[in-house]
């Protein structure tokens, strides 16, 4: 599979979200184990997962135990580069609420420490900007924890492009990932994307399909993506993922799943090359 960069360590170009897996309407943890090591068997070696991937407020790290769970079940599981967060929290209500203060962020990825099994996180992200909070602060937590060893690698999600300065200012030079949100339905984070290529810094779209996992529905919204699958005899997630891929070297797509086929689906947008043709059809769609 093809690699790409995050810091100093090459991963898949193509990564696999954990979140479906935990949260509302989640399968059964057999299905979603066997989704995990279908992605590892496809050359997946990027798991993206954060302490609230959960539904109740009694299972707080849901996700985060079944990634561990999944890698120690699988021959290939410790060469995969698990990425976790921590700002974020599920009371139990549905609802999604911040925490950002340094006290609260190093509590956290402690617990996180834990429930992975490992000495130090790969890559601790700072979940999403807590208003209550300066940024600075909760970034200088990071910053810490990578002096503390508690983690390998630094990076931030849902920032906007003063952050993403911030953040690497703070953490002296070290910010290696930005994880926002950016689909062909999505389109509002390209600014931070292309500072990141700029700064030679991964961005790892969320939802890069934009929450449609049925082909038809992305047909029906983006109808260059199911003409382009068609003459490639693809589904058209494939080729919006590769199309993702071409719009830049640091960008690798964390699409989210549940299910084996879809995992493996996924993955195989990384060998999956389209040309200049076909990608100008579908930016000239957009």
């Amino acid at each position: 599979m093809q690699t790409r960069r995050i810091g100093s360590v090459q991963v898949s170009a193509i990564g696999l979200g954990a979140m479906p897996m935990s949260i509302e309407g989640r399968p059964d943890e057999a299905r979603s184990i066997a989704a995990v090591h279908a992605a590892l068997d496809a050359g997946v070696t990027l798991i993206d997962t954060a302490d609230a991937y959960h539904i109740g407020a009694d299972e707080v790290g849901h996700n985060e135990s079944l990634v561990a769970r999944a890698l120690a079940t699988h021959d290939a599981g410790s060469g995969v580069l698990v990425a976790t967060k921590g700002g974020h929290l599920r009371p139990g209500d549905g609802s999604w609420t911040r925490d950002g203060r340094p006290e609260y962020l190093k509590r956290a990825c402690e617990q996180s420490l834990k429930r992975l099994g490992v000495e130090a996180i790969g890559l601790y992200q700072f979940h999403r900007p807590d208003p209550g909070v300066p940024y600075e602060e909760s970034v200088g937590a990071l910053a810490e924890l990578l002096d503390e060893g508690k983690i390998l690698m630094a990076g931030i999600s849902n920032a906007d492009p003063a952050q993403i300065r911030l953040a690497n200012d703070v953490l002296g030079g070290r910010l290696v990932s930005v994880q926002n949100q950016y689909s062909p339905a999505f389109l509002s984070s390209r600014p931070e994307l292309d500072l990141c290529t700029e700064m030679g810094i991964a961005f790892l779209p969320w939802s890069p399909l934009g929450g449609i996992t049925n082909a038809g529905e992305l047909g029906a919204r983006h109808s260059a993506f199911t003409e382009v699958a068609a003459e490639l005899s693809v589904s058209p997630q494939r080729v919006c993922l590769a199309w993702m891929l071409a719009t830049s070297p640091v960008v690798i797509p964390i699409p989210g799943s549940s299910r084996p086929e879809t995992a493996r689906d996924s993955a195989a947008a990384a060998d999956l090359e389209l040309s200049p043709e076909q990608l100008a059809r579908i930016d000239a769609a957009l």
